[in-house]
Order: C-alpha cells, then structure tokens, then sequence
C-alpha cells in the first residue's frame, strides 16, 4: 500500500500568495505559473516514488510543483530558481515542511547547477543497475528547455553530473510540440534531431498534455509532461559533440533524401564519394527522408562517419556552416 501524502500546515494558496507578494510572470523569463493543484499533484506522480528520494525542482516559481514535491515526502528537495523574487514563498515552504523534508534554495541558473555538490550525500548506482533515488522535475522556461535538455543529454552521455550518480530520472515539462518532438517515432510529422538525440541515450514518454489555460497567463501553446529515463545501455558510445554534429547536419534537410543532408559533412571536393561510402558501410538507404531513418540506422550512421573520420581525418573538424576562406585556412 502506498504511504499517505505528508501534510502541510495551513498555508495561504499559491495565487494569494502571488497577489500578496505582487509578482506577476515575466515575459523575458518565460513565466507561466500552473496553480491548479490536481495538475501539480499529477506532474509528480509522473515522476514515480520519491519518498525518502533526492529531488531537484527547476524552476519552481511561486512553488506550486513545490508543494506537491513536498507532500510525497522526499529525503532532500533542491530548488533551483532564477527569479529572486519568489524567495520568500520558497522560504516559507522551506518553514513550513522543515520537521518532514530536508529543502535548499538555490537561487541561480540551472545551467551553472552543480549537480554533484546539490546530491551530495545520496547513494550512488552502477549504471547498469537500476536508477538512483534521484529526481529531476521540472516547469522548464520554453525559452531554454531546448537548449537545458540537450546539454543533460551531454551529460548523461559523459555519466557525469545528476548522472555521475548513476541513470537519474527526469519528469519534465515542455511545449506541446517539443513534447511531441522528444517522443516522435520513425516517420512521424515531428521526428526531429531532437527525437533521435533523446532516443540515442533516454527511454522517453509523453505522460500527458496540460492546456494552456491552465497556466498564468496563459501561453499560447498546450504543455507536455515527458518522462525521460536514460538507457542502461545507449544506442550510440560516441564523443557527444560528433554525433550531435552527424544528426543536426542530416536533419538539415529534413524533407530530401537523405544522401542531401549527410552530403554536408564532406567538403565538396569530397563529398561524392565519401557520402556514397557513409550509407554504404552503414548500410542504410540514401534516398530516404532523415525522418524515416530508424534510431539504430543512425547509430550505424555515427559509425560510419567515425570510420571515415579515421581514413581522412580532416574531415572531423570540417563544418558546412562555417564560412568557406576560415575552412580553408583551418
């Protein structure tokens, strides 16, 4: 049986606390708060057991997901917030649950985090083992959750960071159709660079959708809820930053055959022949479309290229975007 939700001293709601704090959501931050309780209840039991669990919260703002968090009885609860203005709402949660949960306030960037330091202290996994008690969740800003997830996928490839502690598990949320973008099979409308990357290294869900009404102010998109778990083994043990490159430069024509896009990886003088040679040792149709390339044809792609990198290795460092006179003075 499930152990009850730890309960809360008598609190003013979320929205009165807003009104009496006078905050409002900032557009440059992209702020939207969620007040409705069932919903933040739900974000968090996306998330599994987290009694007696390390939780790191993203954004928590006027701390809605916070309370939820709190209720199901974590062992430590970090929060991580941008916006020094929701400080005396976190302060006062950080009061009021003292007796029940060990909770920090970091008021910083997530990007300049250190995961190790904030985790300090909670058991670590083999990674082959199953997932550490070790949480991420989070209202992600639309603004960086592209850019914040793709860097947690470097760090999960490394091991290193919330992942040097073993496969820690993430329940975000994100626009609908990034959400849509994370989880999207071979040929679906929204395959992307960003699904292959997320299927390369993550076991990935769409747990369910929240309407943009829901949220304050209410944004003109609908949210997702992702669950991402990072896989005991990934589909690809590759440095990072040359299977990003591979993939994004791929996807680059997104609605040509395939040959079109993995052409940009040569340089010209090249590019004939070693775009022919790259499908043909990966053994993958040239004349599909990148969105109809499964994930294991992929990795077999990043294979291919590394192999290639080894014959001509200049061919690594070129980059189609970089301007022509810089390639070739490099």
């Amino acid at each position: 049986m499930a152990a009850a939700n730890l309960r809360l001293p008598p609190l003013p709601t979320v929205r009165d606390l807003i009104k009496l704090y006078k905050l409002r959501a900032l557009r440059q931050l992209s702020q939207n708060f969620l007040l409705d309780e069932r919903i933040t209840d739900k974000i968090v039991k996306a998330a599994g057991n987290i009694r007696n669990h390390y939780v790191c919260e993203v954004g928590p703002g006027p701390g809605s997901i916070t309370r939820s968090i709190i209720k199901r009885g974590p062992k430590k609860l970090i929060v991580v917030e941008k916006d020094p203005r929701f400080v005396p709402i976190l302060e006062l949660l950080k009061e009021a649950s003292q007796s029940h949960v060990e909770m920090g306030i970091n008021i910083q960037d997530i990007r300049d985090f250190n995961f190790e330091d904030g985790f300090a202290g909670a058991p670590a996994r083999e990674w082959t083992d199953y997932p550490p008690p070790i949480h991420l969740i989070g209202n992600l800003p639309f603004s960086v959750s592209t850019n914040l997830i793709i860097r947690w996928l470097h760090a999960i490839s490394e091991q290193r960071s919330a992942w040097s502690f073993g496969r820690s598990t993430m329940t975000l949320t994100f626009q609908k159709e990034v959400a849509e973008r994370i989880v999207a099979p071979v040929t679906h409308e929204q395959r992307c660079r960003l699904s292959v990357m997320c299927q390369f290294w993550c076991d990935v869900e769409h747990k369910f959708t929240i309407p943009g009404r829901a949220f304050v102010p209410k944004p003109d998109v609908d949210v997702g809820v992702v669950t991402l778990v990072p896989k005991k083994h990934p589909l690809v043990k590759l440095p990072f930053k040359m299977v990003e490159k591979i993939i994004r430069t791929v996807f680059n024509m997104r609605q040509k055959y395939s040959i079109k896009g993995g052409g940009r990886l040569f340089p010209e003088e090249k590019r004939d022949e070693l775009v022919l040679k790259l499908f043909a040792l990966a053994d993958v149709d040239s004349r599909i479309r990148p969105f109809e390339i499964t994930n294991e044809e992929f990795a077999r792609i990043c294979y291919a290229y590394k192999v290639i990198c080894e014959e001509h290795p200049e061919i690594e460092s070129y980059d189609f975007r970089a301007p022509k006179n810089l390639v070739a003075a490099g």
